[in-house]
């Protein structure tokens, strides 16, 4: 199943894709027709090695490769939650061998750090979405909630507010407990770990008594029944978890939070560069070896046009500007 991004609905929709045997839909331009031409691509993924960017990263190197009959490197240049990578990549000649794949903090430090080193509505061109990996609210087992409505009302009773865990201040299952807040009304207060792996032991354990967490972190613990999942924050349900509903069919229909990874070039990259790339990722999208490799580790492929991708990161420049700010969250 892939996802579509609807313009100025800011809804995604799933929708089936059938596979076509036919040659991409290049621009017949002389500059998309020479690129790339003897010189290989590098791809700056702003994170450490192993992590869920950098395995997208990887993926989609072999598929342009391949699409492109060239050389492409995955550059691993972590540090600053990814600001360091995608500075190198802001400062890039937009020639097409230097791109950048990275991740939702793209969108979400800029309301926490306005001193960042780059405008990402302006530093880069938008070429593609490539994965969603939506959050999920998770109770303990024996927890006596047993969904999103009876979540909020129980939280709501609580003196002082009901604590929910994440992975650390700032990060896309912590901002999607403040959107939460911010669209339900629930009394909640963020307890930020270090990292899911502390916020999802404490949860199993019963030490707090909620927490947003990443599909991939909670699946196993939903599984083996020492969590309950109340829902998942995307718009659609996520396939590897099909009988977890969204927050959104949960009576809050306005609600949408997820991580997503999103390929990346410097300003004033061609459009025939960028309408080729984006081609190659809509079509390694559909492709049902990646289809399935990202519903076994808990994401959904995306097929969005250019246009769309701008749209998209505005938007969600935007939504995460007014969730910070409404919210009063710090960096720490």
């Amino acid at each position: 199943m892939l996802t579509s991004y609807k313009p100025n609905r800011r809804v995604f929709s799933v929708f089936p894709m059938l596979i076509i045997a036919s040659t991409l839909g290049f621009s017949n331009s002389a500059s998309a027709a020479e690129w790339p031409k003897e010189k290989p691509i590098n791809i700056v993924v702003p994170f450490a090695p192993g992590g869920f960017t950098d395995l997208i990263a990887r993926r989609l190197a072999l598929d342009l490769g391949s699409a492109l009959n060239t050389t492409v490197v995955v550059q691993n240049k972590a540090g600053a939650s990814g600001q360091i990578g995608s500075a190198v990549v802001a400062r890039e000649k937009p020639d097409g061998y230097t791109l950048l794949v990275t991740a939702t903090q793209h969108v979400i430090y800029p309301a926490l750090q306005p001193d960042l080193p780059y405008d990402p509505k302006i530093d880069f061109s938008n070429i593609a979405i490539l994965a969603l990996a939506p959050n999920v609210l998770l109770v303990p087992a024996d927890s006596p909630v047993n969904t999103v409505k009876e979540f909020v009302n129980y939280a709501k009773k609580q003196p002082g507010g009901l604590a929910f865990g994440s992975s650390g201040v700032g990060g896309s299952a912590h901002l999607s407990g403040e959107l939460f807040k911010l669209v339900t009304g629930a009394n909640l207060r963020h307890i930020p770990y270090k990292g899911a792996a502390p916020a999802a032991t404490d949860l199993v354990g019963a030490q707090i008594p909620s927490a947003f967490l990443d599909a991939t972190s909670a699946s196993a613990f939903i599984q083996n029944g020492k969590a309950k999942a109340l829902a998942v924050t995307s718009k659609q349900q996520l396939p590897s978890l099909p009988s977890i509903p969204t927050i959104a069919e949960s009576g809050y229909p306005s609600y949408e939070s997820q991580a997503w990874v999103g390929l990346f070039g410097p300003p004033g990259l061609p459009e025939e560069i960028v309408t080729k790339l984006n081609n190659v990722a809509q079509q390694a999208n559909a492709a049902q070896r990646n289809v399935k490799w990202l519903t076994d580790n808990n994401s959904i492929p995306v097929q969005l046009a250019p246009t769309q991708v701008t749209e998209f990161i505005h938007a969600e420049l935007d939504k995460w500007q007014q969730v910070v700010d409404k919210a009063h969250v710090t960096a720490q």
